[in-house]
């Protein structure tokens, strides 16, 4: 694990995944949702100071007149000028014009963290790397349903596809 990660904030965007009552209240582990909701608060307000994209996915169950309690995204989490998409599916990027908007504003990388690693955050980083983006993880603004499924994806899977760093190796540095 790199001691830094150097961002551009004008290429990058962080990209908080699922993160609502509904979810973040379920029994989650290695770290619970509350933990995940703290690390990704820090780290929205710092990528914001920065200049940076910060995305908001949130799920919608698909074809029911009214979805369960708890389906918004955590009260406070959003901010004037975030990117906020729904989705309909495991991945955030399947029909919701994710790519197009991120496109709009020149990112090229995309720092993720969210609720369930090896779920949405996964599904999301896997389409976004087909895509041709640059995926970071957030080891500690994310969690999963269990430990194992969170450490066989923070261990296995997602270094495939980019670096998996703490919140704190996290720098967001313009370019010369």
């Amino acid at each position: 694990m790199p001691d830094a990660l150097e961002l551009d904030p004008s290429t990058t965007a962080l990209v908080l995944v699922d993160l609502m009552d509904r979810i973040v209240g379920l029994p989650l582990a290695p770290r619970s949702g509350a933990d995940v909701v703290a690390t990704a608060h820090r780290l929205a307000g710092e990528f914001r100071a920065a200049g940076a994209a910060v995305v908001l996915i949130r799920v919608e169950r698909p074809n029911v007149d009214e979805q369960p309690p708890g389906s918004d995204l955590v009260a406070g989490l959003v901010s004037d000028g975030d990117v906020v998409v729904v989705k309909r599916s495991i991945g955030g990027f399947y029909g919701t014009g994710l790519h197009e908007r991120l496109r709009e504003l020149g990112v090229s990388t995309l720092v993720f963290g969210g609720i369930a690693t090896n779920l949405g955050v996964e599904s999301t980083a896997r389409a976004a790397s087909d895509l041709g983006y640059d995926v970071v993880f957030v080891s500690d603004a994310m969690t999963a349903l269990t430990a194992p499924e969170h450490d066989a994806a923070v261990g296995l899977n997602l270094p495939r596809f980019g670096p998996v760093v703490p919140a704190g190796a996290v720098r967001l540095t313009a370019a010369p």
